[in-house]
């Protein structure tokens, strides 16, 4: 990765937030933390709302590069990548393969599957899907979610069958298809949700998540106080081994610069891959800085050292 010393050559920069995804309050919220550290660090830095307008400006010539931190939606899923991409502007996170691929989580799964890494079973649901063989087949207890959407957006844990339509009407307010899959269990000792950071080719300390609820869901992502973040959330060989599925995940699926790996691990101690998020959450709340925070980086040079990942495009231009 590139090392950057003065401000002055990022060039001016356009920090994309908000759009139009349901993750957009997250987003803008992300947005306006980066915002205020790149210019802490004499970063010409100005804040953009959405694609069009981002687009827009690049067209006119405003910016030399663009920190992405749009979640979900046409900001993760490749358009923005590749509409950028043509135009020569290089930008933080991954490519437009990485993005597509890691936003549909179905094609993630795919990609694991036939390299042999652990995910989840799952079926997809195409809209008109017989929702209720498909639980047979997956079994409960299980999970059912939008297939293009972050921030627990959508997300149901169904644990008997007449649940399982209010879970499926919910899946259904978002765009897409759906996704259902074994609801993986852990327990407080030796289970449990992770996540493990990536940026440039370091993989940054395992995070386990307790939430004070029974879930991480998006009340205790982005509003709740007590949620416990242990950092490191394993020991020894069993960190070690996280860490080394979470970037073998990552580049199985093309991403590039930086991310975060959402990981379940059971009551077995068996690690089960779950998503990659390309342009992930950067609020008061989120799990990169949190991370990266344990291992001396403060959350303005994690700033920089993303803005720096966008010199490893293209040769290094864009």
């Amino acid at each position: 990765m590139k090392t950057i010393n003065d401000p002055a050559q990022f060039g001016r920069v356009a920090v994309v937030m908000g759009g139009s995804s349901a993750e957009r309050e997250v987003s803008l919220d992300s947005g306006r933390g980066v915002l205020t550290a790149l210019k802490a660090r004499g970063v010409d830095a100005h804040a953009i709302d959405g694609i069009p307008a981002l687009l827009d400006a690049v067209r006119a010539g405003h910016f030399a590069r663009v920190f992405n931190i749009l979640h979900g939606g046409g900001g993760e899923n490749g358009e923005l990548q590749g509409a950028l991409q043509s135009l020569r502007v290089p930008f933080t996170g991954s490519g437009v393969l990485g993005s597509a691929l890691s936003l549909d989580k179905i094609r993630a799964k795919q990609v694991w599957l036939s390299m042999g890494l652990p995910t989840p079973r799952y079926k997809a649901l195409p809209r008109g899907a017989d929702v209720h063989a498909a639980a047979r087949e997956v079994g409960f207890p299980l999970i059912v979610k939008p297939a293009w959407e972050g921030s627990s957006v959508g997300v149901t844990r169904v644990f008997k069958a007449e649940d399982l339509d209010a879970a499926v009407e919910l899946a259904q307010r978002y765009p897409g298809d759906m996704l259902m899959e074994t609801l993986i269990e852990g327990d407080a000792r030796e289970g449990g949700e992770f996540t493990v950071g990536v940026l440039g080719r370091d993989v940054l300390p395992t995070i386990k998540i307790v939430p004070k609820g029974e879930y991480y869901d998006y009340n205790a992502k982005y509003i709740a106080e007590d949620t416990q973040y242990i950092c490191p959330g394993l020991d020894g060989s069993a960190e070690q081994e996280m860490r080394e599925l979470a970037l073998t995940a990552f580049d199985a699926l093309a991403c590039s610069g930086w991310g975060r790996v959402d990981v379940m691990r059971d009551k077995h101690g068996k690690n089960w891959l779950l998503e990659v998020n390309t342009a992930p959450g950067m609020t008061s709340h989120s799990l990169v800085p949190k991370a990266a925070k344990v291992v001396g980086i403060d959350y303005e040079t994690l700033c920089w050292r993303v803005l720096e990942t966008s010199f490893d495009r293209d040769g290094g231009n864009a």
